[in-house]
């Protein structure tokens, strides 16, 4: 095999870096922090601080108790050890046993922590003990009952014992040297182990109380921190809500007064500058009304010019070429006569059009119902392959205003179906619904997106329907999908 057959360096797998999993952990603690209230932080803050704080003290205060009351527990062992052994010498050499048991008897009474008392002599015979009727326990002359090592101060042994009443701690001090015996002391925890549990007790309790102390005052200052910030939240949601002559009141002149204020200004300036976009809204409705009005009556005067001027003229044409044309005198220009005759005739056609594609004479003189109904035939010639359904159900007429927007909207849908939409079929409904007129125009086209062309603003027929249908107080809706478009308009009356 060749060395190109061998990779010369072996990738080697990579561990997950530790960062990223402190991060995983430092962003989910921040989660669940995040989501919960300031009231809640504190409170929890201030008792943790407290409970740690109180604790951290209990526990060292109750660790160099127990160091100080072991140290002074051992001292005292070894003089009270000492002076039994420096005093059982005499009955010892006098082989008074009695004395020598009245000796350990006082010695173990005067001492609180004494448990028990007993004398050896050199060949590790009991000689006196204290523990009366009940006999001496056999198993104290078993070392294996240490569970320290052996501790010697000075000439005296320390040894630790455990027993069913707790750890006890023996002396063991030579007499004479050793060579009359030995006495042995045992000095029991119990005492200073009560005392070192009832100071931690006591401890533990007034940590509690500086708890609860502690958490009744943050309770008093989360209510000073928060109240002014929920009422700042509820003032911002009332803004929310159009409410902008709402304001968060001003508790104090620290930060949180400083936002409410600073909030404050911000709504008034909000409210002014909604009330000046109000004031040219208004404008802008105004003109817009006036403008649709002025285009309308400009319109009208076109269509009636046309009708009663342009069109009367052509119609004297025609009338006296006619005329010519019936005479007895036999000209060549008779056949000229046939044509202009037919050109008149075509050009009333196309003025009379013209006239009601501008303003139709039947919306003004018979209402919206009959102006559709021509429009619709006008239409359907025009568009043979388009199949018109018209329905319209007004009993009485309509304000003038609305005809002519119902009028403009119609027409501008049925034109947008079969200009863009390719539709075959299209059909219109106009009902009056108690105080409000709808209209709806529904065709089986291709469809449009219109909320991309709403985006776009690149169709002026949908904003002058629109802007037809809001300038009367009504409202104007467009579906559209692959079955085809439907407009629905409504304007109250």
């Amino acid at each position: 095999m060749s060395t190109h057959d061998t990779p010369l360096h072996t990738p080697l797998p990579v561990a997950p870096f530790p960062s990223r999993r402190l991060n995983r952990w430092a962003e989910m603690a921040w989660r669940v922090a995040g989501g919960v209230d300031v009231r809640t932080k504190i409170l929890g803050m201030v008792l943790a601080l407290t409970t740690v704080l109180g604790l951290a003290v209990t526990l060292q205060v109750r660790a160099v108790m127990t160091r100080v009351f072991m140290e002074e527990l051992e001292g005292r062992g070894v003089s009270v050890a000492s002076d039994l052994a420096s005093r059982s010498v005499d009955a010892i050499l006098l082989n008074d046993t009695y004395t020598l048991h009245e000796l350990l008897i006082e010695t173990v009474n005067n001492h609180p922590d004494a448990l028990y008392a007993f004398v050896l002599d050199r060949d590790n015979q009991v000689i006196a003990h204290t523990f009366g009727d009940a006999g001496f326990p056999a198993a104290l002359l078993n070392p294996t009952l240490a569970v320290t090592a052996p501790n010697l101060v000075g000439t005296i042994r320390h040894w630790v014992y455990a027993t069913n009443e707790g750890r006890v701690h023996e002396m063991i001090a030579p007499i004479m040297g050793g060579n009359a015996g030995v006495v042995r002391l045992g000095l029991t925890e119990a005492r200073l182990r009560t005392v070192v549990n009832t100071v931690t007790g006591q401890m533990i309790l007034t940590t509690l109380l500086v708890a609860l102390a502690g958490i009744v005052a943050a309770m008093i200052l989360t209510w000073l921190l928060t109240r002014p910030i929920l009422d700042l939240v509820e003032t911002t949601q009332a803004v929310g809500r159009g409410n902008l002559q709402a304001r968060a009141p001003h508790w104090a002149d620290d930060e949180i007064g400083t936002l409410a204020d600073a909030f404050n200004q911000m709504v008034s300036d909000l409210d002014a500058s909604q009330r000046t976009v109000a004031e040219k809204e208004q404008a802008r409705f105004e003109l817009l009304k006036k403008l649709i009005s002025a285009q309308e009556e400009e319109r009208k005067r076109i269509a009636r010019e046309l009708h009663d001027g342009v069109g009367q003229m052509l119609t004297s044409l025609m009338v006296g070429m006619r005329t010519l044309q019936r005479s007895d005198d036999a000209s060549p220009a008779a056949h000229r006569m046939d044509e202009l005759c037919a050109t008149a005739s075509e050009t009333l056609e196309q003025v009379r059009t013209l006239s009601r594609e501008l303003r139709p004479s039947l919306l003004d003189d018979l209402g919206l119902a009959a102006a559709l109904e021509r429009y619709a035939g006008e239409f359907a010639r025009a568009h043979p392959t388009i199949t018109v359904d018209l329905h319209c159900d007004l009993p009485m007429r309509l304000p003038g205003p609305v005809e002519t927007a119902l009028y403009r909207i119609v027409q501008e849908a049925m034109t947008n179906a079969a200009r863009h939409g390719k539709a075959s079929t299209i059909s219109v409904l106009v009902s009056r619904r108690a105080n409000a007129v709808q209209a709806i125009v529904e065709d089986d086209g291709v469809g449009f997106d219109v909320a991309a062309v709403r985006k776009r603003q690149s169709s002026v027929g949908i904003f002058g329907m629109t802007e037809r249908a809001e300038l009367l107080g009504g409202k104007l809706d467009i579906e559209s999908g692959p079955e085809g478009a439907t407009v629905y308009v409504e304007i109250p009356l």
